[in-house]
């Protein structure tokens, strides 16, 4: 990566608020860098489009929050870093660093495995990307992945309503063919599911080893900007502040409880072929049953 300006804050984008996740584990291991996120709410689920149109999101937003000014691009999404990476480093070669969920998450499972056999729990886009299985098996060339497509858990999540039967059906059920593998590793393939970690681990059982982007992410983070030199000083107190595509107040009512902290004032940003915001407003409280 390339020296930059290291006053400028990290930028990180998501489909959503599950991204929040990620950024969460970024401001504790962090305190005293600046961040901005972006969440495309107002295109969101990510997880059944086609690669060609996450591409296309993904630039647009990396445009966007790069233009603003960002020492470091943190893709914080899974479908959105299986799609368009390849994309994305190449588009802002010489302009700034950028780090994706997949591979972090893969050499932790790599890691943590020690029968081979791992999971995966992720969005219908992600697993059709392959991207996890060139990851696992760059790292881990003797591990199995055991890929679990799950569209359902990211919109319920993201609903933001109480955990409830609803949502532990629906691990349940995304977790029955990774039991039947008996893998003893499992990666949280979407940013929304550590929101319902105790619910995975519960279903696999506690010998199980789960593994999410939001540490291995964070880590990622601290070694490029250690790497590009463009880290701040511990000493100081960083900031952090937010964008949305969709309703602003929905998206702080929601994302307060994936974040864990105040979010404070949160920014709309127009996006491409998103609905007004009259039309968008509520979207995150769209029924279950819809989802």
């Amino acid at each position: 990566m390339m020296g930059g300006d290291p006053t400028l804050p990290v930028a990180v984008f998501d489909s959503g608020v599950g991204g929040l996740t990620v950024l969460h584990e970024c401001l504790v291991a962090l305190p005293h860098e600046d961040f901005v996120y972006l969440g495309d709410t107002a295109r969101f689920p990510y997880g059944e489009r086609s690669a060609e149109e996450l591409r296309a999101y993904a630039l647009e937003l990396s445009e966007m929050l790069v233009k603003g000014g960002a020492k470091l691009l943190v893709v914080a999404c899974n479908s959105a870093t299986a799609a368009a990476l390849p994309a994305l480093h190449e588009r802002l070669a010489g302009r700034v660093g950028v780090v994706g969920v997949v591979t972090p998450e893969s050499r932790l499972a790599a890691r943590a495995t020690h029968t081979g056999e791992v999971g995966l729990l992720a969005t219908p886009a992600t697993v059709a990307s392959g991207a996890y299985e060139r990851a696992l098996g760059s790292v881990a060339p003797a591990a199995t992945l055991h890929s679990v497509a799950t569209p359902e858990l990211a919109p319920l999540i993201q609903a933001g309503g109480e955990i409830d039967e609803e949502i532990v059906a629906a691990v349940e059920r995304a977790c029955e063919p990774l039991k039947a593998a008996g893998v003893d590793t499992v990666i949280l393939g979407c940013t929304h599911y550590p929101l319902v970690r105790p619910i995975i681990q519960r279903t696999l059982g506690r010998g199980v080893a789960i593994v999410s982007s939001g540490q291995a992410i964070a880590e990622a983070v601290e070694h490029e900007l250690r790497a590009g030199g463009i880290e701040n000083e511990d000493q100081r107190r960083g900031s952090y502040r937010f964008l949305c595509s969709g309703d602003p107040a929905e998206f702080r009512r929601v994302g307060t409880r994936f974040l864990q902290m105040p979010l404070g004032d949160v920014r709309a940003v127009p996006v491409a072929g998103a609905e007004s915001p009259d039309e968008r407003s509520g979207a995150l409280r769209t029924s279950r049953s819809a989802a």
